[in-house]
């Protein structure tokens, strides 16, 4: 939190927001709600423009595969990311989410077009 003067300028023009932590670590399930209300709902943007990625360090315990997340968060698409098992389900992740994104981006341009042409 110590850079929350920075946040305004991070967040301006942004189109999407990852939000990386350790499920292993009950501090960041708390702090995901604050990020997920700071840059998600007070932007405003859409919950498909937010990704979650679920961090499991190299021989971490690993149970937290079937973590339940409370409202809103569980509205959010969660990934689980472990680089040494399964790189590259999370790179066709990213891909996905990027590609969405991308999407997203071409339909609001798309539409104040038409709405500058009408």
């Amino acid at each position: 939190a110590r850079f929350e003067t920075c946040w305004p300028a991070l967040m301006k023009d942004s189109h999407g927001v990852i939000i990386v932590f350790n499920p292993e670590l009950p501090s960041h399930l708390k702090e995901i709600e604050m990020w997920y209300s700071c840059f998600v709902q007070q932007q405003p943007l859409l919950d498909s423009q937010c990704l979650l990625v679920a961090h499991h360090k190299p021989g971490s315990a690993g149970d937290t595969e079937d973590l339940s997340l409370a409202y809103p968060l569980n509205k959010l698409k969660l990934i689980h990311s472990n680089l040494e098992e399964d790189p590259e389900d999370v790179r066709m992740e990213f891909i996905k989410y990027f590609k969405s994104i991308i999407s997203i981006i071409n339909e609001s341009r798309e539409r104040e077009e038409m709405s500058i042409i009408s």
